[in-house]
């Protein structure tokens, strides 16, 4: 039993990390987008925020996924 803990820890530190990943990279796609044309960062912002909330969702989901597996 205690390795599905520690698979259930390393599978969320990996969903985490991906998560991470993710959102600086959809961070930096968006600076860089928003320095080239100013006129459209209200819409950059915008789907920046949509997608950091759904990649946050799919890693929180990951998350409960791992600890519920741990648990059975």
């Amino acid at each position: 039993m205690e390795l599905a803990y520690l698979a259930a820890g390393i599978g969320a530190g990996i969903t985490t990390l991906g998560a991470g990943i993710g959102i600086g990279i959809i961070g930096k796609s968006a600076m860089e987008g928003s320095a080239r044309q100013p006129e459209a960062s209200g819409d950059i912002r915008t789907s920046m925020l949509i997608s950091a909330a759904f990649i946050e969702g799919v890693a929180l989901f990951g998350q409960v996924v791992c600890i519920v597996l741990a648990l059975k």
